[in-house]
């Protein structure tokens, strides 16, 4: 469709600010339109930067559900007042307040909204460079800006943000005594350089900037190296900024916006084609510049992917437990073809790479790699077949077909490991990749790209060809270069009996687990779903032993636990061969190993506190203090900088209990631990009686094949899945015989009674047969509606608001999406109609499922009329619909087909997303006896009871039961035979014998635990 509105012209102003903006890149002006030749001009000067916080980020974040009491409340700022406000959604109130953002633009400054998205998403803008400024570095900027001693009390605040400041008076938190109520910004940096800002701003009304006069401001500064050159940039920002512009500048700066809209919003409500031309391009300036006309749609062929140009990947679906049928059966395979693929899982990052002919480089190709989020990491790859300081496209000079000119592989980056033979876990990636730059022939672990897709061979796109025919052409492309790029494997099934010995494969082999994909299925762009599925084995469990660690260094907390140290960095001794090595000046030093937060109570923080009062020191990065503390990464990278440090001879030995060791380059000792606990304070035992390296290397090789053995039984001992149920026939209403209803005679029995009138008023137009809920041809259908009073047209007439009704892609329906305009539904939504009320029918609003094709608009409207699980807000489901809803919702089933609550809660924590911080759950692995003294009443175990089930745990009444984890002991007076100790000592005797013995503990435990919100030690607590 060509543009046929005519542009104004710019003035000269916004010419002026089109050269400062655009002429000062990589390419000139002339170079830019020569590469965007429909480049939109603005006709007028870019908004004030004070505008985009002022008309949209305050309002949308003041945008905010609300409550049924507070509906007839004030309405959020920014939000559409007037009649019937109260019932607009808050995700319409949103929409309004960008889409009113968006037509003000475009009629006071013109089309060329990309100075504008580029401050809006700026995480998403690949065209700037990065700023390398983290909030310290900036912190210490501002406090040379404002001419502040960074010892002062508000110096003191900004660079230490992460502790609560000392409102009106100044910051300093813990440091600094004094009156005053708290700063409302812990662990805000851009909220807390507003409060100290605010008292010395230069002006208070909002300064002069525009939106493009920033953006040349931050392209300076991304390009800007060292401390003198940044520092100009901020004086200039803080001279001619207030103190809430300074705010959301340093924001965009930290990329850290949270206004309360997502990047797919903005750029749905930017153009209708701006998500799909993002998937593909990864481009702000591309969905700016070459979607500036929302009248202007791209052709299907302009949605695929671009040679030497970033998309976003299709991924995975991941669906937590549920029996291997079931995840086959949604793989949408068919009884004629039941085929479906079996993939290795790989532990590496998601990689694409691009290669296509190009003279002008050595070797005569060029290459491009990009990873899932978009971060270019062709630095580290290779640009070329000769390009010596590649770590992997200069071993590729045969890994192609002769005959191939370009081409767009996906898949994953490994590390390998050539010594074993054998793929090493993730962390050590970079590491592996830096190793092969700078040597490239080594033997030590390498860079491996495994190739599981193409998506362009030789200029033609293949993402709208099957998975099978992709993977013909990869093995046709593609012939691999061993160890340095390979097509990944896969194995072809049909049952879904296949998948388990794979998966008892890869786990004992300690890989991620299985891909199932469906060969059938066509390559999506940034999708997830089903027609790729993984599985991941999930276990969960605490080793037994404890380590005893040193710790060298300290976080400080936000939240309730702001202004204190709430996360310690523990580290584990150098052993006496690495200080005879030379590795190490002395015994001394400890190598960084593990972040622990969990399980601490209030008085063991203030007893870590009582010990290392005085001795604690900030980390200078600059003088990194290496002689007695390593971090991963060395002197120059310091990865998990802690905010102080203590030298391990004059700190303390903690005992730390986790799930798992984990590899990691983050820490010194190239391992960590998962879901480490804090167990308790060793003061007995002195620094150097701390794990040393040798001892905590012992204990891995331990845990890890007790966690292979253990892995092993799980497997032996799983139970077949139970047989799958057989869906029952609906039978209708009013059917005389459901085993012989076919479709004719399911029609009869939809059909109303005569004289109904249902559909009186409303155009239809049926386009194809009714696949569901049942086969029924195109004119059975057209009888039916007009027996209901509807009106039947042959011919499409999309503004007379006619209902279009199709089950198929036939042509006629094609043509109509390809448009791109129309909203097509199910025929199913005539008979869900006609259902309704007993027999009475009546007119339902429409659902996704009654979609068969719709604009983005009816999709909103439509997600409105059902739950989360797609269960119908104004209609009554059936039997097998019902069934379907309860699938999707993809809740673990256990052996007896109940849901398996613990199994869940171990996944969310094997995801990092456990719920132990919560009261309510902090005793989930729990079973408890209460056992009472003779003559105890047995309302003193009432309370604590009530603990422990609010806690999640499970209270046992007998103590026979073997899977009792506590016997929380209720004794009488000390001198008598209900006595505490007389108790414990009966206890003691009757679990004598059992292989795992419970803890048994006093009642202190109890309410310790719930006063501290964790899990504390149990060893304290033993009656004595």
């Amino acid at each position: 469709m060509s543009r046929t509105k005519r542009a104004k012209s710019p003035d000269v102003d916004a010419l002026e600010e089109d050269e400062k903006q655009y002429g000062s890149g990589p390419l000139s002006l002339q170079e830019l339109d020569e590469h965007f030749p429909n480049r939109p001009h603005n006709h007028s000067k870019t908004l004030p930067f004070s505008d985009l916080f002022k008309s949209l980020f305050n309002p949308l974040m003041e945008c905010k559900p609300t409550t049924a009491g507070a509906a007839a409340g004030r309405p959020a700022r920014g939000a559409r007042r007037g009649a019937g406000s109260s019932k607009v959604s808050y995700h319409d109130q949103r929409r309004h307040i960008i889409e009113r953002f968006l037509a003000r633009w475009r009629a006071d400054v013109g089309p060329d909204f990309y100075p504008a998205m580029r401050l809006i998403l700026p995480d998403k803008d690949r065209d700037r460079g990065v700023y390398g400024l983290k909030e310290n570095t900036i912190g210490k900027l501002l406090v040379k800006v404002m001419k502040i001693d960074r010892n002062s009390e508000d110096g003191y605040a900004l660079m230490h943000w992460k502790l609560p400041g000392q409102g009106g008076g100044g910051g300093g938190g813990g440091r600094f005594g004094g009156g005053g109520g708290k700063m409302m910004s812990a662990g805000d940096f851009a909220g807390r350089c507003f409060e100290i800002v605010g008292k010395r701003q230069m002006r208070s009304e909002p300064g002069e900037l525009t939106i493009g006069e920033v953006n040349v401001m931050l392209d300076r500064l991304a390009g800007a190296s060292g401390e003198a050159e940044q520092l100009p940039i901020f004086e200039e920002s803080y001279q001619g900024m207030n103190a809430e512009e300074l705010m959301w500048l340093v924001r965009i700066i930290l990329k850290e916006m949270k206004v309360g809209a997502t990047e797919r919003t903005f750029l749905g409500l930017w153009h209708p084609d701006a998500v799909a031309l993002f998937s593909v391009s990864s481009s702000l300036r591309r969905v700016c510049w070459e979607l500036h006309d929302p009248e202007f749609r791209l052709e299907q062929q302009e949605t695929g992917v671009t040679l030497m140009s970033c998309f976003q990947p299709q991924l995975a679906q991941f669906q937590m437990t549920t029996t291997f049928a079931k995840l086959v059966a949604n793989l949408g395979v068919t009884e004629e073809d039941q085929e479906f693929w079996i993939e290795e899982k790989l532990d590496g990052e998601r990689m694409q790479m691009h290669m296509q002919e190009d003279d002008t480089v050595a070797g005569g190709y060029r290459f491009a790699f990009w990873s899932r989020k978009a971060k270019e990491y062709t630095y580290l790859y290779g640009t070329g077949l000769e390009d010596d300081k590649s770590a992997l496209t200069r071993h590729l000079k045969k890994a192609f077909d002769s005959g191939v000119r370009n081409l767009i592989l996906d898949g994953e980056m490994i590390t390998w490991d050539p010594e074993v033979d054998k793929m090493v876990p993730f962390g050590t990636l970079k590491t592996a990749a830096l190793e092969q730059q700078k040597n490239p022939f080594q033997t030590g672990p390498r860079p491996l790209f495994r190739v599981f897709d193409i998506l362009l061979l030789n200029d033609k796109s293949l993402t709208e060809y099957t998975l099978a025919d992709r993977r013909r052409a990869l093995q046709r492309a593609v012939k691999g270069e061993p160890r340095r790029l390979e097509i990944h494997p896969y194995e072809s099934a049909t049952s879904a009996d296949a998948v388990e010995p794979l998966l008892r494969k890869v786990v004992a082999e300690a890989s991620e687990g299985l891909v199932l994909k469906n060969p059938r299925s066509r390559y999506q762009l940034n999708s997830r779903n089903n027609d790729w599925i993984k599985v991941k084995p999930e276990y969960m469990s605490e080793f037994g032993e404890s380590m005893d660690c040193v710790v060298v260094g300290g976080y400080y907390g936000s939240g309730r636990r702001g202004g204190t140290l709430s996360t310690f960095l523990c580290g584990v001794r150098v052993s006496e061969n690495f200080v005879k090595s030379g590795a190490a000046a002395s015994r001394e030093k400890c190598l960084s190993f593990c972040k622990v937060g969990g399980g601490f109570k209030a008085e063991d923080y203030g007893e870590i506190r009582h010990h290392t009062e005085g001795k604690w020191k900030d980390w200078d990065a600059a003088s990194p203090p290496s002689e007695f503390v390593e971090l991963g990464g060395g002197e120059r990278l310091q990865y998990e900088r802690p905010d102080v440090w203590i030298r391990p001879s004059e700190s303390v030995v903690i005992s730390v209990k986790a799930a798992s060791f984990a590899p990691s380059d983050q820490f010194a000792m190239g391992w960590t631990l998962r879901f480490p606990r804090f167990r308790k304070l060793r003061l007995d035992k002195a620094w150097d009686a701390g794990m040393d390296m040798d001892e905590c290397e012992a204990l891995r090789t331990k845990v890890k094949q007790e966690e292979k053995d253990r892995k092993a039984m799980e497997m032996e001992n799983r139970k077949r899945k139970p047989a799958k149920r057989q869906k029952r026939e609906l039978v209708i209403a009013g059917a005389a015989d459901p085993a012989a209803s076919g479709a004719a005679e399911f029609v009869r029995a939809a059909k109303k009674k005569p004289g109904s009138q249902l559909f009186q008023g409303l155009d239809f137009c049926v386009l194809s047969e009714v696949l569901k809920p049942k086969k029924t041809t195109k004119p059975n259908l057209e009888k039916l509606i007009k027996e209901n009073g509807g009106r039947i047209h042959q011919t499409v007439d999309k503004g007379s608001g006619m209902i279009l009704l199709a089950d198929k892609n036939v042509v006629k329906v094609a043509s109509l999406k390809k448009a791109g305009d129309a909203d097509i539904v199910r025929p199913k939504w005539v008979f869900d109609c006609l259902e309704q009320g007993g027999g009475e029918g009546y007119l339902l609003p429409f659902e996704e499922s009654h979609l068969f094709y719709a604009t983005e608009g009816m999709i909103k409207v439509a997600e409105e009329n059902t739950d989360q699980y797609g269960d119908s807000y104004a209609r009554d489901v059936g039997v097998d619909e019902l069934r379907e809803i309860l699938d999707r919702m993809d809740m673990p089933e256990s052996e007896n087909d109940e849901f398996d609550a613990a199994k869940f809660l171990d996944q969310l924590e094997e995801h990092g997303n456990g719920l132990e911080g919560l009261k309510s759950f902090m005793f989930r692995r729990c079973r408890v006896h209460f056992a009472l003294g003779e003559g105890v009443p047995e309302t003193m175990a009432l309370k604590l009871g009530n603990f422990v089930r609010f806690g999640n745990g499970e209270v046992v009444e007998s103590i026979d039961d073997e899977k009792i984890t506590h016997v929380v002991v209720l004794g009488g007076r000390e001198d008598t035979a209900a006595s505490e100790k007389v108790v414990a000592a009966d206890v003691r005797y009757k679990v004598s014998l059992r292989t795992a013995l419970p803890r048994i503990v006093s009642a202190k435990w109890v309410e310790d635990c719930w006063k501290e919100d964790t899990l504390v030690d149990e060893e304290e607590y033993a009656p004595s």
